[in-house]
């Protein structure tokens, strides 16, 4: 398995804003463009992207942590990665810290590259 993914983002929305867009399938629809189902309770199934990336939510503390088992469609059936996501007030805003690990060899560039493109800068447009 390839090194962790280590990425802070800062958002000028709450943290309580951060997590609903994040966990609600009509945010997350909007603000990627693609369609999405989350069943937001721990142990709930999820499906974003148009089925691309699929998982369940393991840990769900509201405005605060969001943990996930996270597949990538490409990936074979039985690799899942973790990701983590906290989420802590910073000034008036948000600081969310993201740790992605446990994914395929050959796949962290792609995966570093991507949150950004796919989930923070649209995040920050629906959030502003």
């Amino acid at each position: 398995m390839s090194a962790p993914i280590y990425q802070e983002v800062d958002f000028k929305a709450s943290p309580e804003r951060v997590y609903q867009a994040l966990t609600d399938a009509k945010q997350f629809s909007t603000f990627t463009g693609l369609p999405a189902e989350i069943h937001n309770e721990a142990g709930g199934a999820f499906k974003c992207f148009g089925g691309q990336i699929t998982g369940r939510m393991t840990e769900l503390l509201p405005g605060k942590k969001i943990v996930q088992t996270w597949h990538v469609a490409m990936w074979p059936d039985s690799v899942d990665s973790m990701v983590r996501i906290e989420l802590k007030p910073h000034g008036e805003g948000t600081r969310l810290i993201l740790d992605h690990s446990d994914f395929p060899e050959g796949n962290r560039e792609h995966l570093d590259a991507g949150w950004p493109r796919m989930y923070w800068e649209p995040l920050k447009k629906h959030l502003a």
